[in-house]
């Protein structure tokens, strides 16, 4: 059994996807890029400007499936440029500061709408 998730606090899909599905107590996220809701717009600014925006995207979806970031056990970060891995690091240890869940980051040659990042995640369902 799945459940779809799908909120307007994030941005909504652009193809043939779900924001999230939720089966077996866990939300699978799809991969959240650096776009603002309200507007449908890419955050303008650098790597960390773009990391915040993708991780709020995050916590909404994340929210919206009845979760949290405290639940958490997996994600995955693409980079258009593993240079920026420091700057991106410093934003998502904010988010992560305890309990952080396992991660893997590579470098990806072309992200959607040519961001800088984009993050997708599994988490514990309440």
């Amino acid at each position: 059994m799945k459940k779809v998730i799908a909120t307007e606090k994030a941005p909504a899909a652009i193809g043939p996807y779900s924001q999230a599905i939720v089966s077996n107590g866990f939300v699978f996220l799809a991969g959240q890029i650096p776009l603002d809701p309200a507007t449908g717009q890419i955050i303008e600014g650098g790597i960390a400007a773009q990391t915040e925006r993708v991780l709020e995207n995050v916590k909404a979806v994340l929210e919206a499936a009845g979760s949290s970031l405290a639940n958490v056990v997996k994600t995955t970060v693409f980079l258009k440029d593993m240079s920026e891995f420091a700057k991106m690091n410093e934003v998502y240890a904010i988010y992560f500061s305890e309990n952080a869940p396992a991660r893997s980051t590579v470098e990806a040659a072309r992200l959607p709408r040519n961001v800088l990042v984009e993050i997708d995640c599994i988490a514990g369902v309440d």
